[in-house]
């Protein structure tokens, strides 16, 4: 056999086995949260009002096709303040920011639309409190995390770090008696769980938030992920690899044992992902699209018959408003 031949007689075996029907058991709730959509409709809605440029710091969400489509329509995107027009509107994004940062805006005189996600607010909150009492305030999160360096901020010299449950016995704080602790609103329950006990032991009298700081949303989708899991040959989630919320389902989906990618759209499947394997579990995290979403079911169709079976956990009816200024815009343009 040459090896042209032998090279089209592997491409339709590889197509024989991709081509078998599949089911597709599709987590909800899924994509979108409260939270983000209230991010992206505040600068859209500048941008319907105002017309471009709309300033945003940073990310408004972490998700590349949301980013895309707002800079075409006339945000532009910066990572610091420095870059934005002496009194021109900047937005914060859904992430939140240090006082540092929003002083710095008000010493420029920029015109600020905050679209900090009111559960992150909530966080920065409970630094301010707790710094405010005394305590050393342990942040349980991922260094870096543009959430994480917004409540860092509230409080940095009563503030410490820790990422994992191994880091617990290493902290030295002023008095044990008096510590609390907050947590990132987009990590994995069960890992913050383990980190949470290890504080305990160490600090009997350890004082904890009114409530979880991991959002609602982050929960339910790791929840909704976690019923169909067990019964999935491969977990597919969809989101932008800088989206926190989206990696935690993919190391979720890995830890009960089941190969998972991330994937930012349908051009990043690989069919030989799914040679073989008859139930593809499908999800999104709180930053990315339901139509991305739509759009990963059409493409597997394309790959061979499919069921789609959605299984879900919760229904979410969680809604947050839009800042009094985004409000008004809007208003002024209806009349």
């Amino acid at each position: 056999m040459s090896v042209t031949a032998r090279h089209t007689a592997e491409a339709r075996t590889a197509e024989a086995r991709t081509a078998e029907a599949r089911t597709v058991l599709l987590a909800s709730p899924r994509s979108f949260c409260a939270g983000v959509e209230r991010a992206i409709a505040i600068v859209e809605q500048l941008l319907q009002a105002q017309g471009g440029p709309i300033y945003v710091r940073k990310q408004i969400v972490h998700n590349t096709h949301v980013v895309t489509d707002l800079q075409a329509r006339g945000a532009v995107f910066v990572n610091e303040l420095d870059a934005v027009p002496d009194g021109a509107t900047v937005v914060f994004s859904a992430h939140g920011v240090s006082p540092a940062v929003r002083t710095e805006a008000a010493d420029r005189g920029l015109a600020v639309i905050d679209a900090t996600c009111p559960l992150v607010t909530k966080v920065h909150t409970e630094a301010r409190r707790f710094a405010a009492r005394g305590d050393t305030v342990v942040l349980i999160g991922h260094a870096g995390h543009e959430e994480v360096e917004g409540t860092l901020g509230e409080a940095p010299d009563q503030t410490v770090l820790v990422q994992t449950a191994s880091e617990v016995a290493q902290l030295e704080v002023a008095d044990p008696t008096r510590v609390s602790y907050l947590t990132q609103t987009t990590l994995a329950v069960d890992e913050t769980t383990e980190i949470i006990a290890a504080l305990r032991a160490r600090f009997p009298a350890l004082h904890e938030p009114a409530s979880d700081d991991i959002c609602y949303a982050t929960t339910n989708r790791q929840d909704a992920l976690t019923a169909i899991t067990e019964a999935s040959d491969l977990v597919l989630v969809v989101g932008s690899p800088n989206s926190s919320n989206s990696l935690r389902l993919v190391e979720l989906a890995r830890r009960h044992g089941r190969p998972s990618y991330l994937i930012d759209d349908p051009g990043d499947i690989r069919p030989e992902w799914l040679e073989g394997l008859r139930v593809v579990g499908l999800t999104a995290g709180a930053s990315a699209p339901p139509r991305l979403v739509e759009a990963v079911i059409a493409a597997l169709r394309q790959l061979g018959p499919l069921t789609v079976i959605e299984r879900e956990t919760t229904r979410e009816t969680v809604h947050f408003t839009l800042p009094p200024a985004v409000r008004q815009s809007r208003a002024s343009q209806e009349m």
